[in-house]
């Protein structure tokens, strides 16, 4: 990485830092709700599915507003959260925040097909023997669907590094606080002689694409293996 320059390699170390954030805090919400929408029936169910999704179909940058709206300091939740001395606009836990949103529906999705390819008659059985819900989830249904928990949390991971729009609306583009590497290969292109760093910023964010990718298959399988073999 001595290639990169010190603000390329900021850039690249906020993205990592937002992305993991991003990653483990929506994690168990992402579990719970891909639970929710395999296993569950209840009003709204439909309703849930698609308010998850709509990151997806959305212009990122109505996401980012939507965040800014409910968030910022006169947002409903952003004033309550600012009398407690947490703000996220305009900070990189805005960022972590916003790029949350948007690799949630990745996240949600390889769970919920994880779990609902986890045979039922294996959780009623287990059911049958005294054990509570919880307990059933916990040592049934969570460790058949681990290879899709691990698969979601990369992807989820992957799309962080990569997020934009919803980022650049919600917390601006401020050197070494919200630029992570998206925000800092718009803003290399915005100034003559930016293309160098630039290019490089975009074979870092291929890289790490990439890497995803393989690692999500190559874990997933081997955790599927373990899990096979257990």
């Amino acid at each position: 990485m001595a290639w990169l320059g010190p603000d390329e390699w900021r850039a690249v170390a906020l993205s990592l830092r937002v992305s993991l954030w991003a990653t483990l805090v929506s994690l168990p919400l992402g579990i719970l709700t891909a639970y929710a929408l395999a296993r569950w029936s209840f009003p709204g169910k439909q309703l849930l599915n698609g308010i998850v999704h709509l990151p997806l179909i959305l212009p990122p940058v109505v996401t980012g507003y939507l965040l800014l709206l409910t968030f910022g300091t006169r947002g409903p939740v952003g004033s309550v959260l600012a009398d407690w001395g947490i703000v996220l606009a305009f900070r990189w836990t805005g960022a972590a925040l916003a790029a949350g949103v948007m690799a949630f529906p990745l996240m949600v999705r390889a769970i919920r097909l994880s779990i609902e390819a986890v045979d039922p008659k294996l959780e009623q059985a287990s059911a049958t023997l005294g054990a509570p819900p919880l307990w059933v989830f916990l040592t049934v249904t969570l460790p058949m669907a681990l290879p899709g928990i691990v698969a979601g949390a990369i992807l989820a991971f992957a799309k962080a590094m990569g997020e934009f729009g919803a980022t650049i609306t919600f917390v601006s583009n401020i050197p070494g606080e919200t630029r992570t590497i998206p925000s800092a290969i718009y803003a290399f292109l915005q100034i003559p002689g930016g293309e160098g760093p630039a290019m490089k910023l975009v074979i870092v964010s291929v890289v790490v694409a990439m890497g995803a990718l393989l690692l999500s298959e190559v874990v997933g399988r081997r955790v599927a293996a373990r899990v096979g073999g257990a």
